[in-house]
């Protein structure tokens, strides 16, 4: 597809000097694709866009599902508000690939969207969808521990805090410290509608969540059994949440590619650069939550993708922030209760704690 007579000299009078970056990340796929109609009926017929106060006359000359690397998917969906796309280019960076996204208007009022979790017990994501009476999306969510089936990072839903963050970590490959007080990452919708990611501290006490923009320095010790430092916690702030969905690490901050694994110590050292299934989210300016599923650990078909891969794909989506998830063997999306990735294990969908809904 082709887009005739878009004034970017104009659109370039209107934003800062970073023109050509800002060109790719604002406007294409995301924030003026959603705002033309691709009716075939329509092609070579102008049609007019308004974008950040700028118009737009915007003439389809043909169109080709292949050109941006996804095409819209034919589940059946009840609602507008949500639209599932699935890749269509079988490579990224010349390695086997194969995802879906799921683009979200969390400005409908009519939608939900929430955390279910089981205590001390796993379910398959088809079983959640089976226990939530069959919402529209469920997607794995928190990394959990296998030993007593517990989640790792908090879930919050309608205000209630249901897991926390696991405080002292230990490290990876031939660190063999133990951090303590990590600030996880985690993406929630507060209660004002606005969603935002943020560096978490649970209390199990005050059953609250404290948060911070910034990541933080973990603190060093052989010895992981130490008390609540104050100057861990003094400049954390409360945060008054509908939902929240702990991982890591933050893969977007800004618009641009930002990867915080050094200050949560999810993987070790180069594990950052090697191809796994992901499960992913993030959201637009304009109040769209993304989510994404990337299949992968199987040769040929599709091998996943790398933090970085993952992060790129969610500034080509327009994400202004994003975060990981638990992914590997755990990744999976279902979509009005159908399998959209394969799930890597052998086994099928993989048992977890946690999901994220939509319905």
């Amino acid at each position: 597809m082709k887009l005739n007579n878009l004034n970017f000299e104009t659109w370039c009078k209107n934003h800062s000097s970073d023109h050509q970056a800002k060109w790719y990340r604002e406007l294409y796929p995301f924030h003026i694709f959603q705002k033309i109609d691709f009716d075939d009926r329509l092609i070579k017929t102008e049609q007019i866009i308004n974008l950040n106060g700028v118009q737009y006359t915007i003439v389809i000359l043909t169109i080709e599902s292949q050109e941006n690397g996804r095409i819209k998917t034919t589940f059946d969906l009840k609602t507008n508000a949500i639209q599932v796309f699935e890749s269509t280019s079988s490579t990224l960076n010349d390695s086997a690939f194969k995802a879906y996204y799921v683009l979200i208007n969390t400005n409908d009022p009519n939608l939900q969207m929430g955390v279910d979790t089981t205590l001390y017990r796993r379910l398959t994501p088809s079983a959640f969808y089976e226990r939530l009476v069959k919402p529209t999306v469920v997607m794995n969510a928190s990394f959990f521990e296998f030993k007593n089936n517990t989640n790792l990072n908090v879930l919050v839903h309608r205000g209630n805090l249901l897991a926390l963050n696991k405080k002292d970590i230990e490290g990876k490959g031939k660190d063999t410290l133990t951090y303590t007080h990590v600030l996880n990452s985690a993406m929630g919708m507060q209660k004002n509608g606005k969603m935002d990611i943020a560096y978490t501290y649970t209390d199990s006490n005050s059953k609250q969540v404290l948060y911070q923009q910034n990541p933080m320095t973990p603190i060093k010790n052989k010895n992981a059994r130490l008390g609540l430092y104050e100057d861990a916690v003094k400049d954390l702030k409360k945060w008054k949440l509908d939902w929240a969905v702990g991982g890591g690490p933050v893969l977007v901050k800004d618009g641009a590619i930002f990867i915080s694994n050094n200050e949560e110590k999810k993987f070790a050292g180069k594990a950052i650069a090697d191809h796994h299934p992901r499960t992913a989210m993030g959201y637009t300016k304009d109040g769209y939550l993304i989510l994404l599923a990337v299949q992968g650990r199987m040769k040929n078909i599709a091998v996943g993708t790398t933090l970085t891969e993952t992060a790129k794909i969610f500034i080509d989506l327009g994400a202004v922030e994003a975060i990981n998830l638990d992914g590997g063997g755990s990744s999976c999306l279902l979509i009005n209760g159908k399998e959209t990735i394969k799930p890597s294990d052998p086994t099928g969908q993989r048992p977890v704690p946690a999901v994220f809904f939509v319905k």
